[in-house]
């Protein structure tokens, strides 16, 4: 993906202003995926394909997990990490079940009327690992947390005594850095070390992030080591 964006990427590293850096990025985006001619489309069709960016699909993430916008993520992580979705408005228990059906259909209806947002999204995610390693330069993982009311829902791989497991998460999750934020979302906390190589969007990467008042980490899920805190 550098490669195929090298003038970016190589507009990155002379830039040592995270906001620069951030503003750079959203007007190569907005010119590769002509996301600013929206409003020059002469059918109602192609303006919703380009106006339904990353940004619009980051936003309905925000506002529920479950949506539309939020089976195109799981979806795209589905596709690029081979990570299947574990749960959609409700559980899926494998590609050939009834709620992985209706899952896609999801997928279908966000994918109808959007401009290359797989390669948006891609992108996205390595503009992410970019900046990342900007700013935690000698770091390979952060310290997060979740917060969720059903911990008795997740699979549990593996117990190591009251308070430490390895729980199976979604294909793609949210996380704060904030401890006390976590606690918001849920009487259980798991506090867990993500990979920076996992995280695919993160609260004040962008100048005014819709993320960031929840100060939220998106990652990519899977098989975390998780702590359960005390309240």
């Amino acid at each position: 993906m550098w490669r195929n964006n090298r003038f970016l990427f190589d507009k990155l590293e002379q830039t040592a202003c995270a906001p620069e850096r951030a503003r750079l990025f959203q007007d190569y985006m907005s010119v590769k995926f002509q996301l600013h001619h929206w409003q020059q489309q002469n059918s109602d069709r192609a303006r919703d394909s380009i106006r339904n960016s990353y940004l619009h699909f980051l936003k309905g993430w925000m506002i529920d997990s479950n949506s539309i916008s939020g089976a195109v993520f799981k979806h795209w992580v589905e596709s690029r990490f081979g990570l299947h979705p574990t749960f959609h408005r409700e559980r899926i228990d494998g590609i050939s079940s009834e709620a992985y059906f209706r899952f896609m259909i999801d997928v279908t209806q966000g994918r109808s009327c959007t401009n290359a947002l797989s390669s948006q999204f891609d992108l996205l995610y390595e503009f992410t690992q970019h900046e990342l390693h900007c700013r935690f330069p000698d770091q390979d993982c952060l310290t997060l947390y979740r917060g969720t009311h059903d911990a008795e829902e997740y699979e549990i791989v593996r117990s190591f005594g009251k308070w430490d497991q390895i729980v199976r998460l979604n294909n793609l999750v949210s996380f704060t850095c904030e401890q006390e934020r976590a606690w918001e979302f849920g009487r259980t906390v798991w506090k867990t070390s993500v990979p920076l190589a996992k995280i695919f969007f993160f609260y004040d990467l962008l100048p005014g992030s819709i993320l960031r008042g929840e100060d939220e980490y998106m990652a990519i899920g899977g098989e975390y080591q998780v702590q359960r805190l005390l309240y």
